[in-house]
C-alpha cells in the first residue's frame, strides 16, 4: 500500500512538473506573439531621435557560423533613451553552450567552462533577453553578427521569428565618413574618444557601443535630423 501511494505520488507530481511546464510554454508564446504585435504597430522611424528608445546590445559567441553550430555564451544589454544611457537598466547573462569553449575563445572573453555549467540553458537566457528588451528598437555594432545569430537560435529555440529590427552602428557613423567600411569596436572608441575597458565581455561591449550610438546620433541632430527616416533618405541619397 506504502509502494503504491509513492508509486501515485510520483505520477502526480510528474503530472504537475509537466502541467507546469506546458503552462510555462503558452505563456511565453503569447508573451511572444504580444511582442510581434507591438513590433509590427510600432514605427521608430518617425519617433523623434531625443525620444527613441533603443536597447544597445551585445553576443559573445563561440565563433561566427550560427549555421555551423557556433553558440552564444554570453548576452549584454543596456537602454538608451534618445543619447542618455539609462546605465542602471542593464542586462547580463551568461548562457550553458553544450561545445566546449576553445582555448582562445576562453582567452578572448574570459569565460570558461566552468563558468557556463551552471548558467541558463539558451532557451531561458532568450526569454530574459526579450523580456528585458520588450519591442525596443535594438542597437549593435557589426549587426549582422549579432542578428545571424538571433534568427537563428530564435528559431531553432523557440520555434518562432526574430522580429527585432537592429540597426547597426555605421548607419549614423557614415554621417560623418561615408564610405567608412566597418572598423573594430575599439578603434571607433578611440575615433570618438571613448575609453576601451573589458572588451569581449558582452556588457562592456554594449555599454561601449551605446556610448558611440550617443556620439554619432548627437552629431546627427547637430547636422539637423530629427528621426531615423530622415537619415535613412540621407544616406540613400549620397550612396
Amino acid at each position: 500500500m506504502i509502494q503504491f501511494f509513492r508509486q501515485l505520488s510520483g505520477k502526480v507530481n510528474s503530472n504537475l512538473y509537466a502541467s507546469l511546464q506546458n503552462q510555462s510554454s503558452l505563456q511565453q508564446m503569447a508573451f511572444l506573439r504580444e511582442l510581434q504585435r507591438e513590433m509590427k504597430q510600432k514605427n521608430n522611424l518617425d519617433v523623434p531621435l531625443n525620444e527613441l528608445k533603443v536597447v544597445v546590445f551585445d553576443l559573445e559567441t563561440t565563433g561566427f557560423y550560427p549555421e555551423r553550430g557556433d553558440q552564444i555564451i554570453s548576452i549584454g544589454a543596456v537602454k538608451m533613451t534618445g543619447n542618455q544611457l539609462r546605465e542602471q537598466e542593464t542586462f547580463y547573462t551568461l548562457v550553458q553552450s553544450t561545445l566546449p569553449l576553445s582555448e582562445e575563445i576562453s582567452a578572448l572573453t574570459n569565460i570558461y567552462d566552468e563558468d557556463l555549467r551552471n548558467a541558463p540553458i539558451v532557451a531561458e537566457a532568450l526569454m530574459q533577453f526579450f523580456q528585458f528588451i520588450k519591442s525596443d528598437l535594438l542597437v549593435a555594432h557589426h549587426a549582422s553578427h549579432e542578428q545571424a545569430f538571433m534568427k537563428k537560435i530564435t528559431s531553432d529555440v523557440l520555434r518562432t521569428r526574430f522580429d527585432h529590427r537592429i540597426v547597426d552602428t555605421s548607419f549614423l557613423i557614415r554621417l560623418s565618413n561615408p564610405y567608412m567600411k566597418s572598423a573594430p569596436l575599439e578603434e571607433v572608441c578611440e575615433e570618438c574618444g571613448i575609453k576601451v575597458a573589458d572588451r569581449h565581455h558582452a556588457l562592456s561591449d554594449a555599454i561601449m557601443t551605446a556610448k558611440i550610438w550617443k556620439h554619432y546620433l548627437q552629431l546627427a541632430e547637430e547636422m539637423g535630423f530629427q528621426y531615423l527616416r530622415q537619415v535613412y533618405e540621407y544616406l540613400a541619397k549620397i550612396g
